[in-house]
């Protein structure tokens, strides 16, 4: 079960990668409170705030309950090394990032090791 808690750990990770990348704090800054709920171009700016918070706390309370049982450093490598691979992905097959074969040959590995990791006792 504590596997899972990890994954899930790390797809937190990932959206909060991205709610991070998106999100303006200078627009954050600017927006007017009094008025909020009138102009619906506010939800867009205040969305990526709430993505990262809300992701930031599932990743903690995730990864913390997995590392009551699976190592620190095995818990560690496997969460970022999940989450590396899972963005990779993202801006590849969705955010249409420019790539190259290199990159899934290094990603590769670093599935081995993730593989490796779990493996260990």
């Amino acid at each position: 079960m504590s596997w899972l808690y990890l994954f899930a750990a790390a797809i937190f990770e990932m959206a909060w990668t991205f709610s991070l990348r998106f999100m303006s704090v200078k627009k954050l800054k600017a927006l007017h409170w009094r008025g909020f709920f009138s102009v619906s171009a506010n939800w867009l700016i205040i969305w990526p705030f709430l993505g990262y918070v809300v992701f930031g706390l599932g990743n903690v309370y995730c990864i913390s309950i997995a590392m009551k049982t699976i190592p620190a450093s095995t818990a560690l490598a496997v969460w970022m090394g999940t989450a590396l691979i899972g963005v990779k992905l993202v801006e590849i097959l969705f955010l249409k990032m420019p790539y190259d074969g290199w990159q899934f040959l290094f990603i590769a590995f670093i599935l081995v090791g993730i593989v490796g990791l779990k493996r260990m006792p």
